[in-house]
């Protein structure tokens, strides 16, 4: 072990080629997994590499995609701002809220009041300074009752913004202990004037300056001169290329075209293990993928219907042959027990007799049309042949319609029973906030309940967290119970890197180190 470590560090060094060091691993008898992990350490210790081109190739891109902050939803437009952009302040890996734009924060007594101290001296990409106005500008425009943007919902708890010196103080309507990691959302990412003039510019304070945006193609970037801080944008330029197919995605890697991507489809990390020059990289996340009926929509409007198709879904199947392990069994809930006051419910089990009594009890007769895609998640149309099959033991015929990846983001909505994923938040609150709401933006299930969202509100305000914690036990039950998400399976965060990719940290909060693994990350000699 003493002669791979000493080897080891001689690759970081650059006096070693990476393919003479897992050579001489493999005669040790060692894995190519715990070689790569070897290097990997020794890289981190060595420090950061400067220079080149770092790349990905990201599933989650469209051409109707824009680099304004208010429309963001997918994998590109997400990634792509941790480059140019920057929020106040930001979660570390262990979900906790840290430093960004503001240097410090804090709450009054009654958590109703929030203050933020900004930094001095930070700049925009078009030269000027960063100021506590352009925080409040950026803040306003996504929280106006008129915005379009997709985190309205969890700005609507705020009164009124005002500077005050080099702070800027949120008055809430309601007390929210929660609300700096409402702020840490990637949508509200600091905008000269708050992006009022040109939201679409790509200005920011990241790492990363704007030079090209070829919508649903291509986004590159160069290093910041005036970049402020130290520890990102190592690389000299960064590029992301969209690649949704999921087989033209890993041969990009395994060529080399790319040094990084998102999604590897679980089938095939056993495949990708094999490649010493690959490192596959999995994080347990609150991410989930679902097949989701809309609760608006003939003939799933039938609880009784939905209840049977809740029924007729084989879970633990799902976790092992769609998620080869990398994953863990869902409950129709969008909660799971990484997150803050977590309540266990019973499991909803696989059970054809129920799911065959629910059916008769709605009255449907004929088939179901279920919509899947492979950009739906990895292994979507698998998973929806899986569903098929369980389904029809209990008497259920469902019809599986593949549709195609370049449209199936921007049409899934006029589809009632689709296949859809979810990467989770960092509170419940949030998660709920975007996803269930009567009035949230990403209410793809189409799911109105107004017990469910004035929960939602006592549950926000609420500081004793006991009382808290039973009243977001109870809007998991509705959900579970009457919602129209039927969630199998929460996946893990499955990545993988080449061979040259230094300075990786495993980050569970979103893929690809929370979106950060352009700019933490960088190139080994």
């Amino acid at each position: 072990m003493k002669e791979l470590n000493f080897l080891a560090e001689r690759v970081a060094k650059a006096k070693l080629s990476r393919r003479e060091f897992l050579g001489r691993a493999a005669v040790l008898g060692v894995s190519a997994a715990f070689a790569n992990n070897l290097l990997a350490t020794a890289a981190m210790a060595e420090g950061p590499v400067k220079g080149g081109m770092l790349k990905a190739g990201l599933q989650g891109g469209t051409a109707t995609d824009s680099l304004d902050p208010a429309t963001m939803t997918n994998a590109y437009q997400f990634i792509a701002s941790r480059q140019w952009g920057e929020t106040i302040v930001e979660l570390d890996a262990d979900r906790k809220v840290q430093p960004g734009l503001a240097e410090e924060w804090g709450p009054s007594k009654d958590a109703k009041t929030w203050t933020f101290k900004i930094r001095k001296g930070v700049q925009f990409h078009d030269g000027q300074e960063m100021k506590p106005a352009d925080v409040v500008a950026t803040i306003e425009r996504h929280s106006d009752a008129n915005s379009k943007s997709a985190v309205l919902p969890l700005l609507e708890g705020i009164d009124r913004i005002a500077v005050d010196g080099q702070n800027v103080v949120f008055a809430l309507k309601e007390a929210n202990a929660d609300f700096p990691y409402i702020i840490t959302t990637f949508q509200l990412v600091v905008q000269p004037n708050g992006g009022k003039d040109n939201p679409n510019a790509g200005i920011g304070t990241g790492p990363y300056k704007v030079t090209v945006n070829d919508a649903g193609i291509r986004f590159g970037g160069e290093r910041f001169g005036g970049y402020w801080r130290d520890d990102r944008g190592f690389a000299d330029q960064i590029e992301i290329v969209v690649i949704n197919d999921p087989t033209a995605r890993t041969s990009a890697l395994q060529s080399g075209q790319v040094h990084m991507i998102n999604r590897v489809d679980p089938k095939v990390v056993e495949l990708l293990k094999r490649f010493p020059a690959i490192t596959v990289r999995n994080a347990k996340s609150r991410g989930h993928y679902m097949f989701v009926c809309q609760c608006d929509a003939a003939p799933f409007d039938n609880n009784d219907l939905r209840l049977a198709l809740k029924y007729a879904i084989d879970r633990q199947e799902m976790v092992e042959k769609i998620l080869g392990g990398y994953g863990s069994v869902g409950n129709d809930t969008p909660i799971n027990n990484t997150y803050p006051l977590f309540t266990d419910m019973e499991q909803r089990r696989y059970d054809p007799d129920k799911a065959a009594f629910h059916y008769k009890k709605s009255g449907h007769s004929g088939s179901v049309l279920l919509h899947t895609s492979d950009v739906g998640f990895p292994g979507a149309v698998e998973a929806a042949q899986l569903y098929q099959a369980s389904a029809a033991k209990a008497g259920i015929i469902m019809e599986v319609k593949r549709e195609p990846g370049d449209s199936y983001w921007s049409q899934y909505e006029k589809m009632p029973f689709h296949v859809s994923y979810f990467g989770g938040r960092s509170t419940q609150d949030m998660t709920y906030s975007l996803m269930y709401h009567s009035k949230a933006p990403w209410n793809e299930s189409r799911f109105f309940n107004e017990n469910f969202d004035q929960m939602l509100v006592q549950a926000r305000g609420e500081l004793d967290a006991d009382k808290r914690k039973k009243l977001y036990a109870d809007m998991g039950q509705i959900l579970r119970d009457e919602g129209g998400a039927i969630l199998p399976m929460f996946n893990d965060f499955i990545d993988a890197t080449g061979p040259q990719v230094g300075g990786w940290a495993t980050d569970g909060n979103q893929e690809l180190m929370h979106g950060y693994a352009l700019s933490k990350c960088w190139l080994q000699a």
